[in-house]
């Protein structure tokens, strides 16, 4: 056991997680990452890492890394039996409508979303019925109730796309629950909201209360720095950065540019995960922690691979086949 920890240490150190981003002793952290490793082959599971999971968890344990968009793309493609989902419930719950066979577990009951929170299946009814005809289109970040009830799922990497999409057969379209990205998404495509996009009120607690006015601070201290803002902030803070876009869009443009200095504006779990992929770059810290993404640790994993949680990620068979629908829009016109 003394030579698998050692070979262990000596992983995590060769992806650079000995020099930040992992709490306590390192050795223990080796110790964690070395038994998840073992149970998760051993009971044929996969973890997928949402990139706002902390390093030692994306780096250390996880097989699927990405943004949402990615990781419900690749959970279609996996063979194995479990599905450990290191993100929030919803994705859990699209991981397993895109997997009805396959068992999914969360290791967090408080990985919530306070955009999923924000709209039911009853609240989409009472639109469609006030919109007769017109299609809703629905990010990703939502219950599977509120996905059965819609169109057309998006995530923040191909929701512009898939919209103008949407507008070469539809004069409206109803967009849900991100006001903000709604806004946005409307300034971008030329469109009005109330008049041919009709949004609701829903906002991510990490991303609504960015100050725009920092950024003008940023630029003054650090000439040249580019910034980047993931869609989900106001209006207000877009305007004032150089790219918007999803996290899996920010990395490509931090991979494909140069700049003197990046500025992430997004979940803190992002900017960490930049800094190890590129560590010849810089970046500037203005970020936010999501509550809920931050509830899964190590410990929880390590937990919930010993001793699986009663409460499995289920979906009624009626609503995951409507859901499913919507979800498969979205990969046709995302392609």
């Amino acid at each position: 056991m003394e030579k698998a920890l050692e070979e262990e240490i000596k992983r995590l150190t060769a992806l650079g997680l000995h020099r930040r981003c992992v709490e306590g002793d390192f050795a223990r952290v080796a110790g964690l990452t070395l038994e998840i490793n073992r149970l998760k082959k051993e009971k044929n599971a996969v973890i997928c890492a949402h990139v706002y999971q902390t390093p030692d968890i994306i780096l250390g344990i996880g097989d699927l890394v990405g943004d949402s968009y990615k990781l419900a793309d690749d959970c279609r493609k996996t063979a194995a039996d479990i599905i450990v989902f290191c993100g929030v419930h919803f994705m859990a719950e699209t991981a397993k409508i895109l997997n009805p066979s396959k068992k999914v577990y969360v290791p967090s009951k408080n990985a919530g979303c306070s955009l999923s929170e924000a709209i039911t299946g009853e609240d989409v009814r009472k639109l469609k019925a006030e919109h007769p005809g017109v299609p809703v289109v629905t990010y990703i970040n939502t219950s599977a109730e509120v996905k059965a009830e819609s169109d057309c799922i998006v995530t923040s990497a191909n929701a512009e796309k898939i919209l103008r999409k949407m507008y070469e057969k539809h004069d409206k379209v109803i967009f849900i629950p991100d006001r903000f990205m709604g806004v946005n998404l409307a300034k971008a495509l030329g469109k009005t909201p109330g008049k041919d996009i009709f949004l609701w009120k829903g906002t991510c607690i990490v991303h609504e209360h960015f100050n725009p006015e920092l950024i003008k601070v940023y630029r003054k201290r650090y000439p040249g720095i580019v910034a980047l803002a993931h869609a989900e902030c106001p209006s207000e803070l877009i305007d004032a950065v150089d790219f918007m876009g999803g996290t899996g869009d920010m990395m490509r443009y931090v991979e494909n540019s140069n700049a003197s200095a990046y500025l992430l504006v997004t979940e803190c779990g992002f900017g960490e995960l930049a800094k190890l992929k590129f560590p010849d770059k810089n970046f500037i810290a203005m970020c936010r922690l999501c509550p809920y993404m931050k509830s899964i640790t190590l410990e929880s994993v390590l937990a919930l691979l010993k001793d699986p949680n009663p409460e499995e990620v289920t979906v009624p068979a009626d609503i995951a086949a409507r859901a499913k629908k919507s979800i498969d829009k979205m990969f046709e016109l995302a392609a």
